[in-house]
């Protein structure tokens, strides 16, 4: 089976941006993958190789209050949730790592709930 070609130019331009953006451990880089039905987002320390804090639709603290809504307003619950973590953290600054996907949608609605919860990119 083939891949589409949506999903490899996807890739494509994800590999491209990748390799200008390093996460460190004062500026993590924001990883978001998003699939058909759910959003996943991540904090990752490149120069470690290690995930600080990670968060997904999936989740019980956000299934719990997005039963019934559409995926932009869960993305938004997702990413107020992910920066009140990364604030528990220390951390206040991050790099915002779209993933190729065009910032549209559930990836524009993610980082402007993590902007407006307190998180710079």
């Amino acid at each position: 089976m083939t891949k589409g070609k949506s999903r490899t130019t996807r890739e494509m331009r994800h590999r491209r941006v990748r390799l200008r953006m390093v996460g460190t451990t004062s500026r993590p880089r924001l990883c978001v993958f998003r699939s058909l039905n759910h959003i996943y987002a991540q904090l990752i320390d490149d120069s470690i190789g290690q995930t600080l804090v990670s968060t997904s639709t999936l989740d019980p603290q956000v299934k719990s209050k997005t039963n019934e809504m559409p995926k932009s307003k869960k993305a938004e619950v997702l990413g107020t949730l992910l920066a009140e973590k990364t604030l528990n953290k220390g951390i206040h600054h991050v790099l915002f790592d779209r993933g190729g996907y065009k910032y549209h949608g559930r990836i524009k609605a993610l980082a402007e709930a993590a902007r407006k919860a307190g998180l710079e990119f």
